[in-house]
């Protein structure tokens, strides 16, 4: 009996569909690329539930012909293509004649078309890739086909369909892609009866993207255009001090068409390089021109990879376009970027707080940001917040007299002024027991405690796990001390970043505070045993993020409550954040998102993803370097890292390293 049979003619359909319509994202496509080459001057995407229930797309172009219109779905049916010399010369976006096919053989299409000099036009019906004879009907000049009941006959397909707000976000993305591919085309998007946006379709593309991604995306770009060649390159490329968390808006255009590219993203980043924040990535909405015959758009199935005949001229086209408007135009904020001067300011939450500390000039506060269950003692019950520092959570118990000098230019620990200042390190012999830490901690260090690097005012449980042996964590045999040592000394701060400490063999130690408490807090969430602490803002933030990453962060609002995010969806690709960590900046919070949905982008598993957001989190709430730290919080920092608790960040930098007495005296020739 043979084994090999020719595949019954309506699974082949089905098995073909599966190939091109992955998700109602990719039926929208295939349509409004069908409009667009059909020289249509409005386009219209209408959907309901997600794309699920129905898809409708009307233009304004030639139409079709009533003989036309049931050849069009068939397979391989195309007036784009004649012969085989025309793949080298691909100009429009469409080309296969395998969308309508694809797509009627998985769900109920209705399609009325009319051309502009025809009285009348034509209606077909299709069901499952099965169609009758088109009947003649009164309609507007142009094509207008409406989608019902996707995947209705193939229900392995439909269970794997996301949320209706996932899909709704992905069609919302691909719709303007489009609109900014063809400026000279006015889009409209509807969804649930809704309009979501609208271009104007003046050929202007800073109003396309006005229309498209909002007011603050199109504040944020700089006008950009070069040639190389036969390679033209134009469009818009953010300013480098508007960064994103994510490449969610690098937006790429090739001779009108949507395309991902690896080239052109290196080539964007590499011109920014030297003049972005480390972790930030620049957004741009940049097309390429060049000859058809220079590339080929024939490599995968959803046309948006293509293939480059000439890669290095791709590149450097793209690179010195973008680096000679850097260079020429990308300096310091204009003046439209900067707060307004009339009554009403829009100043960022760091200004705010040192406008308000200067106006007031009494009181100096120093921002605590452990909380209880991060060693520091509870606050006392009562005591009133300092209302000239926003967002201080825990005050110094003390208040300083505004004459005398700030804590920059106080000293840590009290001077004595018969002893050696901080950096007179004397000549101690190797047995020699360091001084008492009094005059820096709150607490008295008994030496004969058996731990002294506690700092916690709750004993630790007798059933804690061990800490593993020093020799058994590689690298670290040289940086921390055997257990059960003095403590070290805090001998200064270095750059406002490092933390200076010495022990009693005369060993220096610079120690990275802001890793320090990374790590803690880090730990911490991963345990779950210490839940992050939140502040209800007083005015819920509007946070305008990319539809993607909108959709992503609703899909996980339950992980973002676990961090400390109180979030909802405001319309469109805007949500609306109610409660922060208490211990973040609000200013980061539209980075912070950006990162998290990042982070649920490309975590391969749930624990990957989770580690990723906490170490997010964790970055954007620990201490800074530049802040001013309280003598508490640096004794707390030190017994972390001298207890051998913090060896590393989360991202795997070190946190401390380690000068002998011996490489000090070698430097100044002592030795």
């Amino acid at each position: 009996m043979a084994q090999i049979q020719v595949l019954d003619h309506h699974v082949a359909e089905l098995i073909a569909a599966g190939e091109v319509v992955e998700r109602p994202a990719s039926v929208v496509k295939e349509l409004v690329e069908n409009a667009i080459d059909a020289q249509s001057h409005n386009i219209s995407v209408s959907i309901r539930r997600g794309g699920m229930a129905s898809i409708t797309v009307r233009d304004d172009g030639t139409g079709m012909d009533p003989e036309d219109l049931s050849t069009a779905f068939l397979r391989h049916a195309t007036s784009k293509v004649r012969s085989a010399d025309d793949l080298g010369q691909i100009e429009t976006l469409g080309f296969r004649g395998e969308a309508l096919a694809a797509i009627c053989a998985v769900s109920r299409v209705e399609a009325r078309t009319r051309r502009r000099d025809a009285e009348t036009g034509a209606r077909l019906c299709v069901e499952g890739g099965q169609f009758g004879a088109p009947e003649e009907v009164g309609t507007p000049a142009g094509t207008v086909i409406t989608v019902r009941n996707l995947f209705y006959n193939t229900p392995a397909r439909l269970k794997f369909m996301r949320k209706d707000s996932a899909e709704t976000a992905a069609i919302n993305g691909l719709v303007q892609h489009l609109a900014l591919s063809h400026p000279d085309i006015s889009f409209r998007f509807e969804k649930d009866g809704v309009s979501v946006f609208q271009t104007p379709g003046d050929g202007n593309l800073l109003s396309a993207v006005y229309a498209a991604y909002g007011r603050e995306f199109a504040r944020s770009l700089l006008a950009a255009e070069g040639r190389g060649g036969d390679i033209a390159v134009s469009g818009f490329v953010t300013l480098p001090v508007f960064g994103r968390g994510s490449r969610a808006m690098q937006i790429f255009f090739l001779n009108g068409r949507f395309i991902k590219s690896q080239i052109l993203t290196a080539a964007l980043e590499e011109a920014y390089r030297n003049q972005m924040l480390k972790g930030k990535f620049p957004g741009c909405v940049l097309s390429v021109t060049m000859p058809a015959h220079m590339v080929d758009v024939n490599v995968h199935p959803a046309k948006t990879e293509v293939k480059f005949s000439k890669e290095q001229d791709v590149f450097r086209a793209v690179y010195h376009t973008v680096l000679d408007e850097l260079n020429a135009k990308g300096g310091p904020v204009t003046a439209s970027a900067a707060p307004r001067t009339d009554f009403f300011r829009n100043v960022d939450a760091q200004t705010y707080r040192r406008e308000a500390a200067d106006a007031s000039g009494k009181n100096r506060t120093t921002v605590n940001r452990f909380s209880d269950a991060e060693t520091m003692p509870p606050r006392t019950p009562g005591r009133p917040q300092n209302p000239a520092a926003p967002g201080a959570f825990h005050v110094s118990d003390t208040a300083q007299n505004p004459d005398t000098p700030g804590p920059s230019d106080v000293p840590d620990t009290p001077q004595n002024p018969a002893a050696p200042g901080p950096f007179d390190v004397p000549d101690t012999p190797q047995n020699q027991t360091a001084p008492e830490p009094s005059n820096i901690s709150d607490t008295p260090q008994n030496p004969d405690t058996p731990e002294p690097f506690h700092v916690s005012d709750t004993p630790q449980p007798s059933g804690s796990p061990e800490r593993p042996r020093r020799d058994e964590i590689p690298g670290q045999r040289d940086i921390l001390p055997e257990p059960r040592t003095a403590p070290w000394r805090i001998v200064g701060k270095a750059l406002a970043t490092y933390i200076v400490c010495e022990d009693s063999s005369g060993n220096l130690y610079l120690i990275d505070k802001h890793a320090v408490h990374e790590r803690i807090r880090f730990d911490r969430l991963q345990a779950g045993d210490a839940s992050p602490m939140r502040q209800t803002l007083l005015q819920p933030a509007t946070v305008e993020l990319s539809r993607e990453d909108a959709a992503l962060l609703l899909d996980h609002l339950d992980a973002l409550e676990q961090l400390g995010f109180l979030c909802e969806d405001f319309g469109g690709s805007t949500l609306l954040v109610r409660e922060i960590p208490s211990d973040m900046d609000p200013a980061d919070l539209t980075a912070t998102l950006e990162e998290l949905s990042e982070n649920l982008r490309t975590g391969h598993s749930t624990e990957e993803r989770r580690e990723a957001m906490y170490r997010t989190i964790a970055c954007k709430s620990a201490i800074r370097g530049g802040e001013e730290t309280s003598p508490r919080e640096l004794r707390a920092l030190v017994d972390k890292v001298q207890s051998g608790e913090v060896r590393y960040c989360p991202h795997g930098r070190p946190v401390a390293i380690k000068i002998t007495k011996f490489e000090i005296e070698k430097l100044f020739k002592r030795v």
